[in-house]
């Protein structure tokens, strides 16, 4: 079998990723995608629209540090037009090394929320880190950033290239107006960007994705893509795996699994998606959220006191959460692991109940739903 001997094989495989896209250039362009939450369904969203284009190449799922930046970078081929990197940090100074291998043209910024707090220490370190996308922008490039979040609207300042705004804002360079949801919590809504608007349907639940949906349309509008061609290729998107996919039960309950990883922010759009479905019950069922450090209590306490104004049970999973079933009160029960979970959905579903399943991905929920469906 060919080998190639090196020192650190993680260095040797980044070397060989720059070195593959730099060749590519200029005709491939970048997208870099970070936030503490929404990024897998951006760069997925993004993906679809640049797809309907030209040949494109995307993270698959959420591989999005130091090894999976550059396995994505060497799918790459010589037809490749568009490269959508998602790019994923636990410190300050991983998106810098990042960025490092593969500059982007267009960086999106979602949003400083709270994931991976542990680590970073603080938001204002969190925000550090995420703004080292917009430093790492190629001479010229576009910065995509959340207007409805002051941290995200600040970083501006990062970068002397254009800048294009998306959100709910009344200033935001690519708007979202008018979000409706059907029974299945799947949003409708209006992209107006300038002199243009177009109205979009997304097959996804949730409300949160028009926002999602408004950043990728923002991003391959500095492409050249017009908003109509977004909103034809955005209405056709899929997700990747395991976030808020609707499964039937044969029980008649309808299953919510967004079971791949949990942060704080995603636990509550998670849990909204959860409350514009239809049904009779609406049951949350909450494993732990990793890596939050000394704020864990404080925030599965939270948590548990958010779903529990919102949903008729939240199920806490794992020892580590009984804060958050404790917060949700006469609304809380505490399992004590997966199995126990699975046996009380199985004892207690009822036709037309909506369960919503989310974690953090070391708690292996998706246990629970594989025993389930």
């Amino acid at each position: 079998m060919p080998t190639v001997v090196a020192g650190d094989s993680a260095i040797a495989l980044q070397a060989l990723a720059t070195h593959v896209v730099a060749g590519l250039r200029p005709e491939l362009s970048v997208v870099g995608i970070t936030g503490s939450q929404g990024k897998t369904s951006t760069k997925d969203l993004t993906a679809a629209v640049l797809g309907s284009v030209a040949p494109t190449v995307a993270t698959l799922g959420n591989f999005n540090n130091a090894l999976g930046v550059p396995i994505t970078m060497l799918r790459t081929q010589s037809r490749t037009r568009f490269l959508v990197v998602e790019m994923g940090a636990r410190r300050v100074g991983d998106i810098a090394k990042l960025t490092g291998m593969v500059a982007p043209d267009v960086a999106i910024v979602l949003n400083v929320g709270k994931a991976h707090l542990g680590e970073f220490g603080s938001r204002s370190a969190i925000a550090r880190g995420k703004g080292e996308l917009v430093r790492g922008l190629v001479h010229g490039g576009t910065a995509i950033l959340n207007a409805d979040d002051a941290r995200v609207r600040g970083m501006r300042a990062l970068t002397d290239g254009p800048v294009l705004t998306f959100g709910r804002a009344e200033g935001a360079d690519v708007r979202v107006e008018g979000v409706s949801l059907d029974r299945l919590g799947r949003p409708s809504f209006t992209l107006r960007a300038a002199d243009a608007t177009a109205s979009v349907t997304l097959p996804l639940v949730g409300a949160h994705q028009a926002l999602n949906a408004a950043a990728a349309a923002a991003a391959v509008l500095a492409l050249g893509v017009p908003l109509d061609q977004s909103a034809v290729a955005l209405a056709a998107a899929s997700l990747s795996g395991q976030r808020l996919d609707l499964r039937e039960l044969d029980s008649g309950a309808t299953l919510l699994d967004a079971s791949y990883n949990s942060s704080p922010g995603s636990v509550r759009s998670s849990v909204d998606a959860l409350v514009s479905i239809a049904g009779a019950r609406r049951i949350a069922v909450l494993g732990e959220i990793l890596e939050l450090g000394d704020h864990s209590e404080a925030e599965h306490r939270s948590a548990g006191a958010y779903a529990a104004e919102r949903v008729d049970i939240v199920v806490g999973v794992g020892a580590n959460v009984r804060p958050l079933a404790e917060a949700a009160g006469d609304r809380g029960v505490a399992v004590p692991d997966n199995a126990a979970a699975v046996d009380w959905l199985r004892s207690n579903l009822t036709p037309g109940d909506v369960v919503l399943v989310k974690a953090s991905r070391g708690a292996h929920l998706d246990e629970v739903v594989a025993a389930l469906v």
